[in-house]
């Protein structure tokens, strides 16, 4: 559909119109049903025919010279090849092939964490694993890296991820109950820009306003005051990173202390407080968990963390707390804590009450819509069930054969021999890169396809160019947006890329099977078949949409929104006993006799402190003064969108902006606009100064997302020069009952850089032989 408006078409960032002129997409306006569209969606012409696009297909230089693990301890540093599809089609097949008949499937490991296309058909990590499922199964990975502590521990306290993942109750009822939202980590609105399938409308700046406007007061409990909205008028508790299980400890003993807390609801509803009791008040370890012992942890007042808890238990309370409070160490038990804190207001289940993880953490997070099936392509079905922890990658291709920890189980890690990965960048989400590097370094072969050369297409030896979301037809749509949209393709493919579905028919027809995994159908064929499927299984909840013709033509599906507001456990509470939960008692457990049984000391049965490894409060403050926020950026999708418009413009010196405390920036001789080593035991950056009281002292705020950019790629360790957080951040997992990312444990220093500055080589093409 072009028309005078343009191209319909819908991404993580947004809902647009793309122009095009003489075949080449020009600019994009948003979906005119948007009410706050994110400027990122500028960036994508740009970043379409960026000069890190992959034209043609490439293998690594050794591995084509030598065979699978030729010379792999030059990936990400040696030349490649460019050679014909036919070619790499053949190469790719073959090596496949020589590992599951030599090794197993076990030995295939389908990594593709990320969040690829809005698209549900065009979906990367889908297409990845319904090809590998095809030829037998593969490793694949579990949880994600977002919230995957919270994805382990939530099942066996609350029995669901409803909390975590939505629906969550919605800003309707909020703005209409709830007086007093206490936020643990804010309400970013730069968080809200995106969403995993596409969205329609950005409701959560709308809602918020509304929020203020009926006379809901913000509590922001974060290392960095812009974590909400200078219109909320926030109060500003300003936590020492890595604190807040401690925090909301002693607002729990205050509940206790003054008798606040809601017995009936705790005896009706929960199981466990009585095992809990004791350790909050000290009986357990001699050491009550009250608000004087909270202030020295967490640097907030005793008599502010008394007040909080009087005005919590004295008003209608939404407890919302982010998804980033659990990439810490140990970091199930702020989560943990979040669900006993709600449940000792007894507020759980009520309108405007309870808690909820991640509002403002995704565009739709909250918003009122009905509970109803999206479009989805299905993966199929292999005979391997073999997985790891999400972010157990390193772990895995280093250590073969060794045994680890995860939800009560003891697991040994596979022998990995070919890596495929298509979608998301583990050089973006991963932590501790420098590790990365010499893991990905392990096995006989890495396949990579990716539209751009970002690191994790710099350390494949076969790289497939593929189509980017304004190259191919599709339909976009979150669980949580209203909208469903069509994305028509806007221009043809940029030098001979092609569909990941395309890239896998063809590997997938030298393996036998390329009729099971097309199913016979075509691009087009397939879209109409995920509509047509999904408009039959929303009929089954009396929501009627138009025939494909209809919507393919029109652009847009909107939902009609609910007519009330939706409470989290509200059925839960009406009638605990006909709606339990799915947990071992069907209620509530703030004690949990399941986890308690796995004997794990860095997660014991009901919520606890345990001091991390690396902040503020440790000894290795000595050598590293700083605690690093490597928070998600403003200017892009994680990684996404780096080579494009508004994140290139945010650059200073061509690297990426770092926040420290005017106190913190004197003392080290950096102002506005410098150029700054930040270093640790693990790496060593360069990033811009920006000098602002936005984030507290002793707190350095550094995004994620920078492209992964070494001075010496042939070298581990050497000068990361573009400002990837990643490089310093630790790689272990958050306990072993999950084993999640802990990236927001970390210390650093900072130092005035003095010598010429590197070029920036992230966005240039590599070395072709």
């Amino acid at each position: 559909m072009t028309g005078g408006k343009g191209v319909i078409h819908s991404s993580h960032w947004g809902a647009f119109r793309a122009q095009v002129k003489d075949g080449r997409v020009v600019g994009v306006t948003p979906f005119e049903k948007d009410e706050a569209p994110s400027p990122l969606i500028t960036s994508m012409p740009e970043a379409l025919y960026d000069e890190s696009r992959i034209r043609q297909p490439m293998i690594r230089k050794g591995w084509l010279e030598e065979g699978p693990g030729g010379r792999r301890h030059l990936r990400g540093a040696e030349a490649f090849v460019p050679v014909s599809w036919d070619k790499a089609l053949d190469l790719a097949a073959a090596e496949l092939k020589r590992v599951r008949d030599s090794h197993g499937n076990e030995a295939i490991f389908g990594g593709s964490y990320g969040w690829s296309s809005a698209g549900r058909f065009h979906h990367a990590r889908t297409q990845l694993h319904r090809f590998l499922n095809g030829m037998g199964g593969f490793t694949r990975q579990v949880q994600n890296y977002s919230y995957a502590a919270a994805i382990t521990l939530l099942p066996h306290i609350v029995g669901s991820l409803e909390s975590v993942q939505g629906p969550l109750s919605s800003w309707d009822g909020i703005a209409k109950y709830t007086k007093l939202m206490v936020c643990f980590g804010g309400v970013p609105l730069k968080n809200a820009q995106i969403d995993s399938g596409g969205v329609g409308s950005h409701i959560t700046q709308p809602w918020l306003e509304r929020c203020k406007q009926a006379g809901v007061e913000f509590v922001n409990i974060s290392p960095l005051r812009d974590d909400a909205a200078d219109f909320l008028q926030a109060e500003w508790l300003a936590v020492r990173p890595n604190s807040d299980t401690a925090l909301m400890l002693a607002l729990a003993h205050t509940l206790v202390a003054e008798n606040l807390h809601d017995q009936a609801f705790l005896d009706r509803y929960t199981v466990g407080f009585n095992e809990f009791l004791p350790y909050l008040l000290g009986k357990t370890d001699g050491q009550p968990k009250d608000a004087d012992w909270a202030a020295g942890l967490c640097g907030i007042p005793a008599e502010t963390i008394r007040g909080l808890a009087r005005r919590m238990a004295g008003t209608r309370t939404m407890i919302a707390t982010a998804w980033s409070l659990q990439r810490a160490d140990h970091g199930e038990q702020p989560y943990w804590m979040t669900v006993t804190l709600a449940a000792m207001l007894g507020q759980i289940g009520l309108p405007g009450g309870g808690y909820g993880f991640g509002y403002g953490c995704e565009a739709a997070m909250g918003a009122p819509r009905k509970k109803l099936p999206t479009p989805n392509m299905l993966a199929g079905r292999g005979s391997v069930d073999n997985f790891i922890p999400v972010a157990r990658i390193a772990d895995m291709l280093l250590e073969p054969g060794a045994t680890y920890d995860y939800d009560g189980e003891k697991r040994t890690y596979p022998d990995i021999r070919i890596v495929y990965w298509c979608g998301g960048n583990p050089f973006h989400h991963h932590q501790d890169l420098n590790r990365l590097v010499c893991a990905f370094r392990q096995p006989d072969t890495v396949i990579v396809n990716e539209p751009w050369w970002t690191a994790t297409a710099r350390h494949a030896d076969i790289v497939f160019p593929a189509t980017t979301t304004l190259e191919r037809n599709d339909l976009g749509s979150s669980p949580r947006d209203r909208f469903v949209m069509a994305m028509h393709k806007a221009v043809e493919p940029v030098g001979e890329a092609r569909h990941d579905h395309d890239i896998f028919a063809g590997m997938a027809e030298r393996l036998g099977f390329r009729e099971a995994f097309t199913e016979g159908r075509s691009e087009m064929e397939w879209v109409r078949h995920l509509y047509e499927v999904w408009q039959q299984r929303i009929a089954e909840h009396d929501v009627t949409v138009p025939s494909f013709e209809a919507f393919w033509e029109a652009g847009h599906v909107e939902i009609p929104a609910p007519e009330k507001p939706f409470t989290l456990f509200e059925g839960f509470r009406a009638d605990p006993d006909a709606q339990k939960l799915d947990t071992p008692s069907g209620k509530i457990e703030i004690f949990s006799r399941t986890i308690a049984g796995f004997g794990y000391d860095d997660c014991p049965g009901h919520p606890v402190w345990r001091e991390p490894k690396e902040w503020l409060g440790s000894e290795a403050v000595r050598d590293y003064s700083l605690h690093l926020m490597s928070n998600q950026p403003r200017t892009r999708l994680h990684g996404q969108l780096d080579n494009g418009t508004v994140s290139r413009a945010s650059k200073i010196q061509g690297r990426e902006p770092m926040w420290l405390h005017p106190e913190d920036a004197a003392a080290r001789g950096l102002k506005d606009g410098d150029v700054a080593r930040v270093f640790n035991g693990r790496g060593a950056l360069l990033a811009g100064v920006i000098v602002s009281d936005v984030v507290m002292k002793g707190v350095v705020q550094l995004p994620t997302g920078a492209w992964f950019d070494p001075l010496e790629p042939e070298h581990p360790g050497s000068l990361e020069k573009h400002g990837n957080p990643n490089v310093l951040t630790r790689d272990r997992g958050t306990s072993r009952l999950a084993q999640g990312p802990v990236a927001h444990s970390c210390l650093v220093e900072v130092e005035l850089w003095r010598d010429e500055l590197p070029e920036v080589t992230a966005f240039r093409q590599p070395a072709v032989a």
